[in-house]
């Protein structure tokens, strides 16, 4: 079959007889566990979309704990999160099969950084094994259960995007049969981290990570490809392939040995210190940090090697490889003159006029972001807009720039409670998605509660974990599968923890929402306590695919050309897609862009937009 790395990786995990898995969603991480939800009902196997990734990697982990093989699946920021479970593991090891998988994004396609998870191997004693491709994905993927299960210890598999998100034909094999549950067998010594039991588990560790060691050399996707003596290349995952096409293209593939590691952490140290004993010039080409150059560096030195090891002096350590960036280092390495082809131009001839990020039509985080900037204007209040990761991260753009931090899942409420004390003139206003408000902001409200923080949170619900590709998460009240699943009311929660002023707006409707975050603005300047506004409607793809299904229409807005002054309020200040100039600036709506929210007819001060068709009566049920 022809299959995404992502679902390769699934495949793999079930051929391997996976009984749990759980993640918190992340680009380029998703699509593992959503394949694994499409058939864990005909597999007997339990899979979660967890709160958050410590809450995910917790989970796997116990079932791993209790003689489950388990996955644990998340993007490399992802593993931040999960980082004390993690370390802890590697002391206690594991009963069956556990595998980490990290999806690392050189290039930041879609994260806010270039993080190298195989630092976390290290750090933790965890091994990292690394696909080169889909094909690959899927035969590693199953072995490193295989790995795990047999020495007993959590394992890393790190892919990057472009084994993620590439698609490659893959051979399926027989399925092990599935184990869903197990049982948990009581060792206090071994299960419970006090520090004199943790002191005997470090030893212990240490001694696995020995034999781990000696397993890598004799592991079977790590090979030498023999054919100079001079010259040598050493390369792990995506980096294999494009060194082998590379030296095809140059027409030197048969004068440089290749060692094609899969098991970068720990390295095989046999297998570098064979291939940089008999070569006299060894690069290393790896995506992001040299940590495998490091590695070659270090066994030459302590085998006393006169070989030549060079790395990233020629092969960027910032972005993500490509078969041009691969090759251009290649041959200033052999002396070759540089790449005798140039990259693959993508400029149209025609250029399309520029299309600059942008909230959709529709979206519901648009009237919130009008509505809010209008009340805090008339409050008089400085603020500072603290922001967070989700598709309302756009607000950072014009017309809005109402994002003035962004730093990490949850990190809008964290950050609002340091400005709220060290900068008295300004009231912090922390805006936060629904998924992301159940992953890590709650703890920061509770803190704001606790220590008095005078702030704003403005939890943006828009039914579901949207930027991902609309998984459920606790509020949602649907599971994977569509069946109903119990609500987290995010208002409760609030009120639960402690918050006196809670209040939900719906943004399509500008006056209420105006409205509501005065009276939270009053209520912190009042008390000097911390306020929450949510903001409640369903993303506007999840409304336009309901709708679609169920024959239903929306209404259809249109502009009076006569009364319309060309004041640019609704396409410029409000900045909705659909709207657009004409005539001398005059607005028009595109009707296949329009989705019939209605909100530019209140933010229209000379009453030019009007109806032109009304909805089905059921269109407005399906935004709730």
């Amino acid at each position: 079959m022809v299959l995404l790395g992502n679902e390769a990786i699934a495949r793999g995990a079930i051929e391997a007889g996976i009984g749990w898995a759980s993640a918190y969603p992340g680009t380029p991480s998703t699509e593992i566990v959503e394949a694994l939800h499409r058939v864990a009902k005909q597999l007997g196997i339990h899979v979660e979309w967890s709160t958050n990734e410590k809450v995910a990697f917790e989970a796997a982990y116990a079932a791993a704990m209790a003689g489950v093989r388990s996955l644990t699946a998340m993007k490399h920021v992802g593993v931040n999160v999960a980082a004390d479970p993690l370390m802890t593991s590697a002391y206690t090891g594991v009963e069956e099969g556990f595998v980490i998988v990290t999806a690392d994004d050189p290039g930041m396609w879609s994260s806010q950084n270039e993080q190298d998870n195989r630092w976390y191997g290290l750090h933790a004693f965890i091994p990292v094994f690394e696909p080169y491709s889909p094909t690959e994905a899927k035969d590693l993927a199953r072995e490193v259960f295989e790995f795990s299960s047999r020495m007993k210890h959590p394992a890393f598999l790190r892919t990057t995007t472009r084994v993620s998100h590439t698609r490659g034909p893959v051979t399926l094999s027989e399925p092990r049969k599935p184990l869903a549950t197990g049982s948990f067998r009581k060792q206090p010594e071994r299960w419970t981290i006090v520090p004199a039991h943790a002191r005997v588990l470090r030893r212990r560790m240490l001694e696995r990570w020995e034999k781990i060691g000696e397993e890598v050399e004799r592991f079977p996707f790590n090979r030498v490809e023999r054919h100079g003596t001079e010259v040598a290349v050493i390369a792990s995952g995506i980096a294999y392939g494009h060194v082998i096409d590379a030296l095809e293209e140059l027409g030197v593939r048969d004068q440089v040995t290749v060692l094609k590691l899969a098991t970068t952490v720990p390295a095989p140290r046999k297998l570098i210190l064979d291939v940089l004993s008999s070569h006299k010039r060894v690069l290393v080409v790896e995506e992001l940090e040299p940590i495998i150059e490091w590695e070659a560096k270090r066994i030459a030195y302590e085998e006393r090697l006169d070989t030549e090891i060079h790395g990233k002096d020629y092969v960027p350590r910032v972005g993500e490889l490509t078969l041009h960036r691969v090759a251009s280092a290649i041959a200033e390495y052999l002396g070759l003159g540089g790449v005798p082809w140039r990259p693959v131009d993508h400029e149209p001839k025609v250029k399309p006029p520029p299309r600059p990020p942008t909230l959709c039509p529709g979206c519901p985080h648009r009237g919130l972001f009008y509505a809010l900037r209008r009340a805090v204007n008339r409050a008089g209040v400085k603020p500072i807009y603290s922001g967070d990761i989700g598709c309302y991260s756009l607000a950072v753009l014009p017309p809005f720039r109402m994002q003035d931090t962004m730093i990490e899942m949850g990190g809008s409420v964290g950050l609002a409670n340091g400005f709220a004390h060290v900068d008295r003139e300004k009231i912090p206003v922390a805006t936060i998605g629904d998924s992301t408000f159940f992953h890590a902001g709650i703890p920061g409200l509770i803190n704001a509660v606790y220590n008095r923080s005078p702030m704003l949170v403005v939890v943006l619900d828009n039914r579901v974990t949207a930027m991902t590709g609309h998984q459920p998460h606790p509020g949602t009240g649907f599971y994977p599968t569509g069946e109903p699943a119990p609500v987290v009311s995010i208002e409760n929660v609030a009120r639960g923890v402690g918050i006196e002023y809670v209040e939900t707006v719906d943004p399509f409707n500008l006056e209420e929402t105006e409205k509501a975050v005065q009276g939270a603005l009053d209520h912190i300047r009042r008390t000097g306590k911390p306020a929450v506004v949510v903001s409640k409607r369903a993303c506007t793809l999840l409304v336009d695919a309901a709708a679609r299904r169920k024959g239903v229409e929306a209404p259809l807005y249109t502009v009076d050309q006569d009364k319309c002054t060309g004041c640019g309020i609704c396409y410029n200040a409000f900045s909705c897609p659909a709207i657009s100039p004409i005539n001398g600036g005059k607005a028009a709506i595109d009707p296949t862009l329009c989705t019939g929210c209605g909100v530019c007819v209140q933010v229209c001060p000379h009453d030019a937009i009007v109806l032109e068709r009304p909805g089905d009566p059921e269109w407005e049920k399906l935004w709730f």
